[in-house]
């Protein structure tokens, strides 16, 4: 996005949101789980991680946002779980 004088901070925080809202629903889409399944899944779940990998990939948002947002523990876990995908151990 280009970042010009007409755009404050708060405007392009929230178009980071809702970026970042759009690519976890399309994920919680494609892998055809409701917004509720979140919850039944574990923390560590496979395709959680998958998706965490993304939204951290393509926005910018923080760990913590994405783990409260996938419903994955603290943003210390998520770093581990993500640091574990990285070098092939998940």
């Amino acid at each position: 996005m280009k970042r010009g004088a007409s755009h404050s901070g708060a405007e392009l925080q929230e178009s980071a949101t809702e970026k970042a809202e759009r690519l976890a629903r399309e994920g919680l889409q494609a892998l055809g789980w409701a917004e509720v399944k979140l919850a039944t899944r574990q923390k560590g779940d496979r395709a959680k991680v998958k998706l965490a990998m993304k939204l951290r990939a393509e926005t910018t948002m923080t760990l913590k946002w994405i783990a409260a947002r996938l419903q994955m523990g603290t943003d210390a876990s998520l770093s581990n779980l993500l640091s574990a995908q990285r070098r092939g151990r998940r």
